[in-house]
C-alpha cells in the first residue's frame, strides 16, 4: 500500500462493538519526555473543525499508579486510567521513560487486550519499546529513533527493526522515529482516516509540512548499543571505524579480537543485534554517503576511500541499502541543499571519469524529477514486493542474507520484508574482503 492510499490494510482487525473509531487514548508514563507526550495531545485533542479538521475525542490515560513527572520536573495528572483504553479505537504510546526498564505489566495487558479487540496501536519514538514488550511487534516491521534501534533489535530479535524510516504503518500497528517524526505519523493517521485535505489543513495549523521526504538515513550515526561501551570488542569496533578506507574482512576483525571467527560472530551479534559482516557493509555505505554529500570525489574514488574493492561493489551495496545509485543520491542531496555552500573539492583536475560517466548516464535515465530521490517514501507500509530478496552480490564478496537479529544495520532492504524474514545465504561460502 502506498503512502497516498487510505485503504485499510488487511492486517487490521474488526473493531469491538464497545470501541469507537473517533476515540483516541494516549497512554502516559512517569518520566516520559514532554515533547513526544504532547504531540498526540495537540493533534487529536484540539477541536479544529473550523479549519476543516474532523474532530477526535481524546482520552489521556495514566499507564501506572504513580505521579506522572515529565521533563523539567513537571507533574501531570491524567483524567483517566487504564480502564479507559477499552473505549478507544486508537491507542497511542508517545514515549517510554527508559529503554532498559520493563513497562508495567498492567499497561502491557491493556495494550494486548486493545489490539485483540481491533484497536489501532501506535508507538512514537521509544513507545515502540512498550509495544515490543507487549509482544505486538513480533514478526512485524517497526521503527524507532535511530539511536535506539540497535537496542530494540537486540532486545527483541523477532521485531524487524527499520531504523531508516520516519514511520512504519503495518496496518493495525504503527511506529515512528523520534520527536518530529511523531508529528509525521499523527498526520499520516489523520490522512488515513479522513483524507489528504484534512491532513493538509491540520499541517497548516501546526505550521509543518504535510509530508516530509526522505527518512532517518540522513541522521544515522555510527552508534552501537550502549552496552558495548565497556566490552573488549569496543576497541575492535573503534579500529574498524577508523580504517574503513582499508580493505579488510570480518576474519581480520576476529583476529584483532583474538577470537575465532565463530566466537567473534556470536559475541558481536549478542552485543549489537547485527551480524559483523552486515554491520561492516553498512558502515562502509554510511561513509560513502558522507563523502557523496560533502566532497566532489568521483564514485570510483568514493569506493576506494570506503574500502570497497571496486565501484561496482559500492553501487551494489549502496542500492541495496538506499534504493538509489550513488550518483542519483548525490544529485538529489545537492538539489535539496542551499546553493551557498559548495562541497569540499579534492585537489584533482576536473575530469569525468568512467565511473562518473556510467553513473550520470544511469541517473539521466532514472530521473523523473530534479528534486526526487528514488527512495521509498517515508511511512509507506513495508510490502514484500517492494523489496525483493537480494542474492549475494557477485562483486561484494559478501552475503547479505538475514541473520537472526541483524535488524540494526541501518535499513538493509531485506529487513523491509515484514513477516517473511527469510533471506538467502550461501552455506559454507568464505567471506572475502567487503567490496
Amino acid at each position: 500500500m502506498s503512502q497516498d492510499s487510505t485503504t485499510v490494510p488487511e492486517t487490521s482487525r474488526k473493531l469491538s462493538g464497545r470501541r469507537r473509531r473517533e476515540i483516541v487514548a494516549v497512554l502516559l508514563f512517569s518520566g516520559g519526555p514532554i515533547f513526544e507526550s504532547s504531540i498526540p495531545l495537540s493533534v487529536f485533542g484540539i477541536d479544529r473543525q473550523d479549519a476543516g479538521v474532523p474532530r477526535y475525542r481524546l482520552l489521556v490515560c495514566a499507564g501506572e499508579d504513580v505521579p506522572l513527572r515529565t521533563t523539567g520536573g513537571l507533574e501531570l495528572t491524567a483524567p483517566y486510567g487504564l480502564e479507559a483504553l477499552s473505549r478507544a479505537g486508537t491507542v497511542v504510546v508517545p514515549a517510554w521513560r527508559s529503554i532498559t526498564q520493563p513497562p508495567p505489566t498492567a499497561a502491557l495487558d491493556a495494550l494486548r487486550r486493545a489490539h485483540e479487540e481491533g484497536a489501532r496501536i501506535v508507538g512514537l519514538c521509544t513507545g515502540a519499546f512498550v509495544l515490543a514488550a507487549a509482544g505486538l511487534l513480533d514478526g512485524r516491521p517497526a521503527t524507532t529513533h535511530w539511536m535506539y534501534a540497535p537496542t530494540l533489535a537486540k532486545r527483541y530479535p523477532s521485531v524487524h527493526v527499520d531504523p531508516r524510516e520516519l514511520f512504519v504503518d503495518d496496518g493495525d500497528i504503527l511506529t515512528s522515529a523520534g520527536t518530529a517524526a511523531g508529528i509525521d505519523l499523527c498526520l499520516h493517521i489523520v490522512r488515513t482516516d479522513h483524507g489528504a485535505d484534512a491532513a493538509g489543513a491540520l499541517a497548516r495549523r501546526l505550521v509543518v509540512p504535510p509530508r516530509r521526504s526522505g527518512g532517518q538515513e540522513r541522521y544515522l550515526d555510527r552508534s552501537l548499543p550502549e552496552e558495548i561501551g565497556a566490552d573488549p570488542l569496543a576497541e575492535v569496533v573503534a579500529w574498524a571505524l577508523e580504517h574503513l578506507h582499508e580493505q579488510f574482512d570480518v576474519e581480520a576483525l576476529a583476529a584483532r579480537a583474538y577470537m575465532s571467527r565463530r566466537t567473534f560472530d556470536r559475541r558481536f551479534r549478542s552485543l549489537t543485534g547485527s551480524a559483523p559482516l552486515q554491520w561492516l557493509i553498512t558502515q562502509r555505505v554510511l561513509q560513502a554517503q558522507r563523502l557523496l554529500e560533502t566532497s566532489d570525489y568521483s564514485v570510483d574514488e568514493v569506493a576506494g576511500r570506503c574500502g570497497f574493492r571496486s565501484p561496482v561493489a559500492l553501487r551494489g551495496h549502496f542500492r541495496r541499502q538506499l534504493g538509489s545509485s550513488p550518483a542519483a543520491y548525490r544529485a538529489a542531496y545537492r538539489a535539496r541543499r542551499p546553493q551557498g555552500g559548495a562541497p569540499d573539492r579534492p585537489d584533482r583536475p576536473e575530469r569525468l571519469e568512467r565511473g562518473d560517466r556510467l553513473e550520470r548516464a544511469e541517473l539521466g535515465e532514472q530521473r523523473s524529477g530534479e528534486h526526487s530521490m528514488p527512495l521509498r517514501r517515508p511511512g509507506a507500509p513495508l510490502t514484500h514486493p517492494a523489496h525483493p530478496h537480494h542474492a549475494p552480490h557477485p562483486h561484494g564478496g559478501a552475503d547479505l542474507g538475514k541473520p537472526e537479529s541483524d535488524a540494526y544495520a541501518p535499513r538493509l532492504p531485506e529487513q523491509a520484508t515484514g513477516r517473511a524474514p527469510g533471506r538467502p545465504t550461501l552455506p559454507g561460502q568464505r567471506e572475502r574482503p567487503v567490496g
